[in-house]
């Protein structure tokens, strides 16, 4: 079984966990999520990961097409872009801004209790390719002023790091 359809099923992005603090994300920082549009992105945002042999890779940073292009058939074209562009990466090729979705997903990280996150990551191997992508290419990008030695170090700074950025821009 590929990472990303392992991540989907028990991993980082569980189809029945991540969505939970996606939506508790949200409601910190925009209020209640009463728009039923929210819930459905809450919960295929990610699901473009199915099958996919990486996380962070070509294959995985693509994963955003699949829930937008739900999202486009159920809602229409803004949509879509709402849901493409809670990937940074994708934000920036396309030249757009990153959207709300975004900050509540990296925000979400905050929400995740270190030992059961580690759990679910280590099980699916995710964590490998986690931390090297903290620790190499998007190293400038995080807080990390040195390699974390423990995986619970490692991603108690991810959750500083999201927070702060999800805290730092959401108004933007």
């Amino acid at each position: 079984m590929k990472i990303g359809t392992k991540s989907l099923l028990y991993g980082a992005h569980c189809f029945f966990i991540h969505p939970m603090f996606v939506f508790m994300a949200w409601w910190r920082l925009y209020g209640f999520p009463y728009d039923p549009r929210l819930w459905v992105a809450f919960v295929v945002h990610d699901w473009g990961y199915w099958g996919k042999p990486n996380m962070d890779g070509p294959e995985g940073e693509s994963h955003v097409e699949l829930g937008a292009k739900i999202m486009g058939k159920l809602f229409g074209p803004t949509w879509a872009d709402f849901t493409r562009y809670h990937s940074r990466f994708y934000a920036r090729k396309d030249g757009a801004k990153p959207s709300k979705l975004c900050y509540a997903d990296k925000l979400a990280t905050w929400y995740e209790w270190p030992l059961f996150y580690l759990l679910r990551a280590t099980l699916t191997g995710e964590i490998k390719e986690y931390r090297a992508c903290t620790e190499g290419k998007y190293r400038k990008e995080t807080i990390l002023d040195a390699v974390p030695a423990t995986s619970r170090e490692w991603f108690r700074s991810v959750q500083v790091f999201c927070c702060k950025y999800a805290v730092d821009n959401y108004k933007k």
